[in-house]
């Protein structure tokens, strides 16, 4: 410090520079402010750029997954829907089997003669003859039935034809 003892007061004058310098001093500044601003201005707009990518990308992942789950949903209900109607057609399936095991049940117990084991056999007959089927197989212990069923048969086909007439 023995250097600068004799200092005591600082004085600062202001320089003065002539007008063409200072003007491009003014210029030299105008055009870094302008720099600056076009850089600030142009990563603004990147970043502004970025987040609207980021958004959309986001909506559409989105978007994708709502419809994926929308998919899935509607899968489910149909697979929903046909298990209910399986089962529901299972139900009625079972319950017509019952009403027919029920019915051999009771005819059973009934101890039908004879004569009521023969008109069952006609009436089964009659439905297997109901036109729709080309070849009947009859039971042995019907065969002394066969004539009168062809008979029957050859009438039914001959009124069906005379009515179309």
């Amino acid at each position: 410090m023995k250097n600068f003892e004799h200092l005591n007061a600082a004085s600062f004058e202001q320089a003065t520079h002539p007008a063409e310098i200072q003007d491009a001093m003014e210029k030299q500044m105008k055009a870094e402010r302008q720099r600056r601003e076009s850089i600030l201005r142009a990563e603004g707009q990147k970043r502004s750029q970025v987040l609207i990518a980021e958004g959309e990308k986001e909506a559409a992942i989105l978007k994708a997954e709502a419809e994926k789950q929308s998919a899935i949903l509607k899968a489910d209900a149909v697979r929903e829907a046909k298990i209910r109607e399986a089962d529901g057609e299972a139900t009625a399936i079972l319950k017509v089997q019952q009403a027919y095991a029920d019915s051999l049940k009771m005819l059973n117990e009934a101890a039908p003669t004879d004569k009521v084991l023969t008109l069952k056999s006609f009436e089964a007959l009659a439905k297997v003859a109901d036109g729709q089927s080309t070849k009947l197989i009859i039971p042995s212990d019907m065969q002394s039935l066969a004539g009168l069923a062809a008979s029957v048969k050859e009438i039914v086909t001959d009124k069906k034809t005379e009515e179309t007439k």
